[in-house]
């Protein structure tokens, strides 16, 4: 990847708890290809509220947030975008002139891939999880008519406020509940972790299952997706949902909507 920064090149960063190279390679390989003078860096802070003064004050063009920071940064932007709001989560952070306004175009990816994955309305679900990420899957499972859901989480604050919220049932865990559609948004599973080697679900639910969602995408396939491929589960991916929200805010960032080749292609340049 060539690149030739110089004093107008615009900045794109992204903060997480845990850093990863997927969105680095991606937006700079897509700015490379479409001759845009940007530049993405990816970073982890302990000062959330410093780092977003920072992108205020030096002008960073975009910022993509992941875990722990996709409700702290609520507090920090001067506006909420719809996909935000409806949701209290943000992913992206967009700054024009000192002002940022969020985004959450992880809802975007989860609706979309909803759809690739033909999953039915029908369909029966346990999301485990009550954080930012888990409010803009089940959000988008509400949205797109799933209506028998359970929230897994044991966070009874968090959980059965989600749950309520959506319309949807809530359990500490899952018990006896053996639904079609097991669905990670914890970190566990998530490479560098304490729970990094751990099953987010029971093989024997995983083993009733029809399909299994894991958010988490670093690594590629976790424990949890391992064992849904390995009992011939229909799978989705978070390398799947990283790479349609990552391009929901390259567009966000530049104005540009690449191609579907050059999507494909960028897709699998971060991969390699």
């Amino acid at each position: 990847m060539q690149m030739n920064p110089d004093k107008d090149t615009r900045l794109c960063i992204s903060l997480s708890g845990r850093p990863g190279n997927f969105g680095l390679r991606f937006h700079n390989h897509l700015y490379e290809q479409l001759g845009l003078n940007f530049y993405y860096k990816a970073f982890s802070s302990k000062d959330l509220a410093g780092a977003v003064t920072g992108i205020r004050a030096l002008g960073i063009r975009g910022c993509g947030v992941s875990m722990p920071f996709k409700e702290a940064c609520i507090a920090l932007v001067d506006e909420l975008d719809a996909s935000a709001q409806a949701i209290a989560s943000i992913n992206t952070i967009v700054n024009t002139d000192g002002h940022l306004k969020a985004y959450n175009t992880d809802y975007i990816a989860i609706a979309q891939l909803l759809r690739n994955h033909k999953v039915a309305q029908e369909t029966t679900f346990a999301l485990r999880g009550s954080g930012g990420m888990a409010k803009a899957v089940a959000s988008a499972l509400r949205d797109g008519g799933y209506r028998n859901g359970l929230i897994v989480a044991r966070n009874e604050a968090t959980g059965a406020g989600l749950a309520k919220n959506l319309g949807y049932a809530w359990q500490p865990e899952l018990g006896a509940s053996r639904p079609q559609m097991l669905i990670n948004t914890t970190p566990v599973g998530m490479t560098g972790g304490a729970e990094a080697n751990d099953l987010a679900f029971e093989e024997d639910a995983i083993a009733q299952a029809e399909i299994v969602f894991d958010v988490v995408a670093i690594p590629a396939e976790t424990p949890l997706i391992v064992s849904g491929r390995a009992q011939g589960k229909r799978v989705i991916t978070g390398l799947e949902v990283i790479a349609i929200q990552a391009l929901e805010q390259f567009v966000l960032y530049t104005g540009v909507r690449p191609t579907p080749e050059q999507f494909k292609a960028a897709v699998a340049f971060a991969r390699s």
